[in-house]
């Protein structure tokens, strides 16, 4: 740092005495120390094991206590990790909240910044749940991509039906269900009689066989065929690692503490999602959350399993709703200059646990509960989209309620809130009367002729 940057902290208290900063890279890391405790205060290190070995190594000499550095990619997270295990306070900050050093950029500078800044304190940590949540979220996030792998391959599959003009995806409204693995299986196995094929149909298949029959005549191309048999080979290559990475998930879960107090789980609503675990998920989560988040609308066993992934068991890691709500990126940002509010839109964010609101909100279009009524209101004023963010908002919150204070989940209903919202729109209108100079009266109903 040069004087004149060391200058700009003059007056500023010191809250970290022992600071180191590290700029992460690929190919090296560049670590400062307080220039008091060490001849040379940056060093520049590999990014092998024996490197990040030597990186803790030198700063427990140098005696330093807390360590900020940049979430670069992913190459932070073995050095992070091993900081960690030493013993070391890291500081996990976010590249986009992280003002870069003024004049002429350098790892040289950046890594000398970070120590400065973490010594007065002006850094925040990112969130990062303990150890045993990030392995069950490496879990999930892992599970989430093969799921995805598989979805191309249903499209494969598709793409190879439709070029031999095989309309069985008009037929049947799934083609990897009971019926169209079967009939796909039939076809590859030789069988080109749609007749037969179409006897291969479930019986809750909704279109009769005559129906499914008239779909399956095409023109068998070779090409077509072994695009179609590779496509399904990977479907089922991707659906038999999915069921193999749920054993993991449920024997990360099992390692959770126990919290439920052996209370009896309440029954279970609705229907489970396609691609939800092959375990009971529910139970694992009401046993280690200690309330139901399933019997909230909208949220379903593998939504809730997400959102623990992201979030850990520990709630209080924000002290309020509004902490947790703002960190998930689904609250307004106000924007205000001069009494005036310039935008109120909420921050684009990545989190995948808002994204898992998201897609849970999408659920309450035909809800008859308090949530669904919510959102429809929300829906007509604001559009869809602000909609959305608005339910997963107050979806959030729910759920922050019941994480934090244990009480089970109530739906008051569509018409309860229906209630309250005309009696709080009521209120409005006569608290505004009131400062007119007006009184609202009721409308006396005409007589009948």
């Amino acid at each position: 740092m040069t004087q004149r940057q060391d200058e700009k902290f003059q007056g500023f208290p010191v809250v970290h005495r022992r600071a180191a900063g590290i700029d992460v890279g690929n190919a090296s890391h560049w670590v400062a120390v307080p220039p008091d405790v060490s001849d040379s205060a940056v060093r520049e290190f590999g990014t092998f094991t024996v490197d990040l070995q030597a990186i803790a190594d030198w700063l427990i000499r140098c005696g330093v206590t807390t360590v900020a550095m940049e979430s670069t990619g992913v190459y932070w997270i073995p050095l992070f990790e091993l900081l960690e295990s030493r013993g070391l306070k890291v500081c996990l900050v976010d590249t986009r909240r992280l003002k870069s050093v003024p004049g002429r950029k350098s790892d040289y500078q950046d890594c000398q910044w970070l120590q400065k800044l973490h010594t007065f304190g002006l850094l925040s940590s990112a969130f990062r749940p303990d150890d045993q949540v990030v392995k069950l979220r490496s879990y999930l996030r892992h599970r989430a991509m093969l799921i995805r792998y598989a979805s191309h391959h249903i499209q494969h599959m598709q793409k190879a039906l439709q070029q031999m003009n095989v309309k069985l995806s008009n037929a049947i409204s799934d083609i990897t269900g009971t019926t169209g693995l079967a009939i796909i299986r039939a076809i590859l196995g030789g069988e080109r009689d749609p007749q037969k094929l179409a006897t291969l149909r479930d019986p809750r298949c909704r279109n009769d066989a005559q129906t499914i029959a008239k779909s399956l005549e095409g023109h068998w191309r070779e090409d077509h065929l072994f695009e179609l048999a590779q496509s399904l080979d990977l479907y089922e290559t991707y659906r038999q690692k999915t069921q193999q990475c749920d054993l993991e998930i449920e024997r990360c879960l099992g390692e959770f503490p126990d919290v439920s107090d052996g209370q009896p789980l309440p029954p279970q609503k609705g229907h489970g999602h396609r691609n939800a675990p092959t375990f009971d998920a529910r139970t694992h989560l009401y046993r280690i959350c200690g309330v139901d988040l399933t019997a909230i609308d909208g949220i379903e066993a593998n939504t809730a399993l997400k959102l623990l992934g992201e979030i850990g068991t520990d709630i209080r890691r924000w002290p309020t709703a509004k902490h947790f709500c703002s960190w998930l990126g689904v609250c307004p940002k106000q924007k205000k200059s001069g009494g005036k509010v310039l935008s109120s839109r909420s921050r684009s964010s990545g989190n995948r646990a808002a994204a898992a609101l998201r897609m849970a909100v999408q659920s309450l279009e035909h809800s008859a509960s308090a949530l669904g009524a919510f959102y429809r209101r929300m829906k007509a004023r604001l559009g869809a989209p602000g909609a959305i963010t608005a339910t997963a908002h107050r979806l959030a919150r729910v759920i922050y309620a019941l994480l934090r204070y244990g009480q089970p989940y109530v739906d008051q209903g569509q018409e309860a809130y229906e209630k309250q919202y005309q009696q709080r729109t009521l209120e409005n209108l006569e608290r505004r009367a009131r400062k007119l100079g007006f009184r609202l009266s009721p409308a006396i109903a005409p007589a009948p002729t």
